[in-house]
């Protein structure tokens, strides 16, 4: 039987906890990288997390692999790693992913919305103007 996105969220969901933005607040103030795995025109039109890391989800691999020519050296596997996208499942799915890939400490902040509801700062989207 073929398995369903909703299937690999939720497998996603039952190995990478979920954490709120206070929990991540305090876990970005002790060392943790914020990785924003949205794509950039979403981080255009509304702006993303004060502090963030932007990796998009379709090249996260690629990124975090020290193995890879285009590693990002802000992805280590012992470094602390919170994740958010829009609405949280792109995470969830990108946490497993690195979790796969030998990171220990991964969580899910869920969404963009979660940060700002829960007090996080912003860092505005650029004004292009007329």
């Amino acid at each position: 039987m073929p398995v369903t996105a909703a299937d690999l969220v939720a497998a996603a969901n039952a190995v990478v906890p979920r954490i709120s933005q206070t929990e991540a607040a305090e876990k970005i103030a002790a060392g943790a990288l914020l990785l924003d795995v949205r794509d950039a025109p979403e981080l255009e039109a509304s702006g993303r997390a004060q502090g963030s890391h932007h990796v998009p989800r379709g090249m996260l691999e690629f990124r975090a692999d020290p193995a890879s020519p285009f590693h990002d050296p802000e992805l280590r596997p012992d470094r602390p790693v919170v994740l958010h996208c829009a609405s949280g499942g792109r995470a969830a799915l990108a946490g497993k992913l690195l979790k796969d890939m030998g990171y220990g400490e991964v969580y899910n902040l869920g969404g963009f919305k979660d940060w700002v509801e829960g007090g996080g700062a912003v860092v505005e989207p650029v004004d292009k103007g007329m």
